[in-house]
């Protein structure tokens, strides 16, 4: 006959030892959630350095003549007074006209 003391032993022992594994196991589902996590944030942290490479990039741009120049042109129209400003218009072939569609 199994005397009540090592039936406790061993009921104690097997309690610790499942509390010590679903302890690991949820540890291991924490460090893989939290791995995602970083590399998802590392991937924003990339996306934002390559980003803020390219603004500083134009920002260099921007500060020369060249730079200015070329915003004047694109944004605001704007010529040397030596140039001159030619507008393209393209006329549909196909007849039809914007007020009788």
């Amino acid at each position: 006959m199994v005397r009540l003391r090592w039936v406790l032993l061993f009921a104690s022992i097997v309690c610790l030892v499942a509390i010590m594994g679903t302890a690991y196991f949820m540890e291991i589902r924490k460090i893989k959630r939290l791995s995602r996590l970083l590399d998802l944030k590392m991937e924003y942290l990339v996306e934002l350095s390559r980003k803020n490479q390219e603004m500083e990039g134009k920002l260099k741009f921007y500060s020369t003549p060249e730079g200015i120049a070329r915003l004047a042109r694109e944004q605001f129209n704007m010529t040397f007074p030596s140039e001159k400003f030619y507008k393209i218009e393209i006329v549909s072939a196909d007849g039809l006209s914007k007020d009788n569609p």
